[in-house]
């Protein structure tokens, strides 16, 4: 599994000066699934701005001594990072930061603008200078401009959601206010709660409110604005229910932590019963079904729970190995895999073996995963994956940005079972994919290319980076 989401944001509002910022540090280890190329912490001291932000984990970012560096506040944003749009850089952690004419703003985004690329070329040729290369910034630019001719916040940002298009969930601070957003589609997760002593935390999942000790609210609606000021919340509706809603499916696949509710969904019961679907599609003789880690283990147990198959553990995770860990070189014979994972033998020698996992996207690491229980002792390994195939670019905040190297664009389902030496393969249709969560209005564009937005012109990761490198060849 190498599909990646983008990032997860936090902010949190207490009605006296606290310490905001390790609240956000709890909130983003609670979020450290949805990024882990950088993150960052602003506070707010009454209207002066304190920020820490580097590439890293959150536990590297931010020790003891850095957390206690910040002053007390009544406000704070956090962001940590996986970056789909501009290259994994200093420049490019967030919040991002803007000193205008009105005042000071603290911005954390999560998602993917469709129309970065346009809105950017336009912001240049108006005379804009970019320190950044990431869709973020343009966000910015455009709430600043709008700021300057607009007497509040929050309206500059309801006038900013008219030019936008794509993903995003959006955090930002003034100096008086914590205000939250929601594209019009609602791609992209966002939730709120209130804090035990007063106040309220916004967070990407409810796994990071639950985290803080805060109590569930709501979920934020598609287009809605959240103005916290003052102790009260005021919502700003004036988007809402001016797109189709289109939650990103993966979401429920892959992204989003199983403890976590995603629009009234539990995300663990969602996996689970992709699995039962899978089982009930795709059934297999088999002795024992077992899941990937981390992100195959729910839909295992929904398999096992609807074929009467038992549930095994049949791979173990080496917890250890994170972003920092370095992959081995072409010139050294070892395998990457088997230090991730190992196989259970006493689980898996002499059995049948159904694997589950959430997605192929090459088939490179599955088929040395199918290896891997072979070499255990597995006498069938039937591969079940809880999602459609991959067989079309995202837009909107995972990093799919081209066909080429999707295995399924190239290979038919039986193709593929033989290059990754699996007995049998199953996918989650397309179809199943409202039963899985039990709604409608979710992004599928993914799997079947039905997009809900206009398809950029521009698409490629770097296209910030590969421009400013054109530009300096010119000068």
């Amino acid at each position: 599994m190498s599909i990646h989401e983008e990032c997860g944001i936090f902010g949190v509002t207490c009605p006296a000066p606290a310490d905001v910022a390790r609240i956000c540090y709890y909130g983003l280890y609670a979020l450290q699934h949805r990024g882990q190329e950088s993150c960052g912490i602003v506070v707010n001291d009454d209207g002066l701005f304190c920020s820490r932000k580097d590439l890293g984990l959150v536990g590297e970012v931010f020790s003891e001594d850095r957390l206690a560096r910040f002053p007390a506040g009544t406000m704070a944003v956090a962001h940590v990072r996986y970056g789909t749009t501009g290259a994994s850089s200093r420049a490019n952690c967030q919040p991002i930061e803007v000193n205008h004419q009105k005042g000071r703003m603290a911005l954390a985004h999560n998602g993917n603008l469709s129309n970065a690329y346009a809105l950017r070329s336009a912001l240049e040729l108006s005379g804009a200078i970019f320190h950044t290369t990431s869709d973020t910034e343009t966000i910015a630019y455009i709430i600043t401009w709008e700021r300057l001719k607009t007497p509040s916040i929050e309206q500059a940002l309801c006038r900013a959601m008219d030019t936008l298009e794509g993903a995003y969930s959006l955090v930002l601070m003034s100096p008086r206010k914590l205000i939250c957003a929601r594209d019009r589609h609602g791609f992209r997760p966002l939730c709120y709660g209130a804090l035990p002593g007063g106040g309220y935390a916004v967070a990407s999942e409810s796994c990071a409110l639950t985290a803080v000790g805060a109590q569930f609210v709501r979920d934020v609606d598609p287009g809605e604005i959240l103005v916290f000021e003052n102790g009260t919340v005021r919502s700003i509706r004036e988007h809402c229910g001016t797109a189709e809603k289109r939650l990103c499916a993966f979401e429920y696949i892959y992204f989003a932590r199983p403890d976590s509710t995603v629009d009234g969904v539990q995300v663990h019961e969602a996996r689970a019963r992709a699995g039962e679907l899978l089982a009930q599609r795709h059934p297999a003789l088999a002795d024992v079904v077992i899941g990937a880690p981390d992100s195959g283990l729910d839909a295992a147990i929904g398999y096992s729970r609807r074929s009467g198959i038992p549930y095994g553990i049949g791979l173990i995770k080496n917890k250890y190995v994170g972003r920092t860990f370095i992959s081995p070189g072409q010139n050294e014979r070892i395998d990457g895999v088997r230090i991730k994972l190992s196989a259970v033998d006493a689980s898996v020698r002499g059995k049948r073996v159904v694997l589950v996992d959430d997605s192929i996207v090459r088939g490179n690491t599955m088929g040395r995963v199918v290896q891997l229980l072979r070499d255990a002792g597995a006498l069938e390994v039937h591969v079940r994956i809880s999602a459609p195939p991959f067989l079309h670019p995202c837009y909107y905040g995972t990093d799919i940005d081209s066909r080429a190297h999707l295995i399924a664009c190239h290979h038919s389902v039986a193709e593929i079972a033989e290059i990754i030496g699996a007995d049998s393969l199953g996918y989650l249709c397309v179809e199943d994919l409202a039963a899985m969560t039990g709604c409608a209005g979710l992004c599928t564009a993914c799997f079947d290319g039905k997009y809900p937005t206009a398809v950029p012109t521009e698409t490629r990761r770097d296209r910030f980076e590969r421009r400013l490198s054109e530009k300096e060849a010119q000068s």
